[in-house]
């Protein structure tokens, strides 16, 4: 069956169409808050929070967009909500992205210990550059540069016109390159 036939049968109350869409994007909308959030909890409870809403406005949902644009729309507005709810910076370390990797990884051999402590460091710093960034500032960042959505489909997930994403996008990378450049100054 195609994705526009199980949201179209999950629309009309079936049940067994809404558990198929939670599983075909229960990973990528689980990443997607993680990348946001930078929390395991936080993802989590984003996730869970997003499959909430999709379950009660999947009726909502016009097809206009592809489902997982629809998808990160929801992420992003509990992103923030969280952020506005706790007024605190997200934090987590880049040592946890094993959330992110998909079970059929395969390990990289060549790999040596001297180059992990690099990547280590690095994903150290960076983490800590990302961390001060702003929640609206982080969404438009990670939508562009991590997951390589496009401007339009950015400004369509958050609401925001194109010229304000490039601008969010701008000031974004502006801001961790500044980071990073004093961080290797000062280190």
């Amino acid at each position: 069956m195609t994705e526009e036939k199980i949201i179209l049968e999950a629309q009309n109350g079936n049940r067994q169409a809404l558990s198929e869409l939670v599983k075909m994007y229960e990973q990528t909308v689980y990443n997607f808050a993680y990348k946001i959030c930078r929390d395991r909890d936080r993802a989590e409870h984003t996730m869970q929070e997003t499959f909430m809403s999709m379950i009660r406005s999947i009726s909502q949902f016009s097809g206009k967009s592809k489902l997982s644009t629809w998808l990160y729309t929801i992420v992003s507005n509990h992103c923030l909500m969280m952020a506005r709810a706790s007024k605190k910076k997200f934090h987590t370390s880049f040592d946890d992205d094993d959330a992110l990797i998909d079970e059929k990884s395969i390990a990289n051999w060549n790999v040596t210990p001297d180059r992990v402590t690099e990547n280590n460091e690095l994903k150290e710093i960076l983490d800590e550059a990302i961390k001060k960034l702003p929640p609206d500032y982080r969404i438009v960042f990670t939508l562009r540069d991590v997951e390589g959505l496009s401007t339009e489909e950015t400004g369509n997930i958050t609401n925001l016109s194109i010229p304000a994403v490039k601008s969010r996008l701008h000031r974004a990378r502006a801001f961790l390159r500044n980071e990073l450049n004093e961080t290797f100054q000062n280190g």
